[in-house]
């Protein structure tokens, strides 16, 4: 599978945001609930894209689907990760209403590019965010790295990007190790973490 499309967080209707990219699970690897997005996450949109490019302009850039999402979506994939990596954030999308919401640093260029992509039927909203994708992966995986250093104080089982720039941690117990993991990876970066419970993992 690409990657890329890999790491897209797809959210159906009505159903919590799966978390993005690979989530690390101790017991066992397990795709995971990252829980609901914030109203902050959904409400602080700066722009808003209705979809004017005519259906099907843009095949051969979407998925084997080939919906007006999927083909927008392919596009959007391929600059993300190509000219505006250095803006780019995460990606949470709505397969039934056709639309995504967009995290990135403010880019006049990424917001054009993408917007003008857009088919109809598609809407794009786009947030604003100061960290971009590659800055959020380092922090995932060091954190990833230290998994078994709090044995013992709580436990950690769930580590990956939740698609609207935070790092989404799933513990055993939420409250005690939130301060820890913030005061761990420093103020400047514990605007970031998203701390929530996460049951323990099994083989199935």
């Amino acid at each position: 599978m690409d990657r890329r499309t890999d790491r897209r967080t797809r959210a159906r209707a009505g159903a919590a945001a799966v978390a993005m990219g690979t989530v690390l699970a101790l017991g066992g690897l397990q795709g995971a609930s990252a829980g609901t997005r914030t109203a902050e996450d959904v409400s602080a949109s700066a722009e808003v894209c209705v979809g004017e490019r005519p259906e099907g302009s843009l095949a051969g850039h979407g998925a084997p689907e080939d919906t007006p999402l999927d083909r927008t979506l392919g596009y959007v994939d391929k600059v993300a990760y190509g000219r505006h990596a250095e803006v780019f954030t995460g990606l949470v999308v709505d397969e039934d209403a056709g639309t995504a919401d967009i995290y990135r640093i403010p880019s006049v260029a990424f917001d054009s590019d993408v917007c003008r992509a857009a088919e109809k039927g598609v809407t794009l909203r786009l947030h604003d965010r100061d960290i971009n994708e590659a800055d959020l992966t380092a922090l995932s995986d060091r954190i990833a790295d230290d998994m078994g250093r709090w044995d013992g104080t709580f436990d950690m089982r769930q580590v990956g990007l939740d698609g609207t720039g935070h790092v989404h941690i799933g513990v055993d117990d939420p409250v005690t190790a939130e301060p820890i993991l913030r005061k761990a990876y420093g103020e400047a970066n514990a605007t970031y973490l998203r701390v929530t419970h996460a049951p323990q993992a099994y083989l199935q």
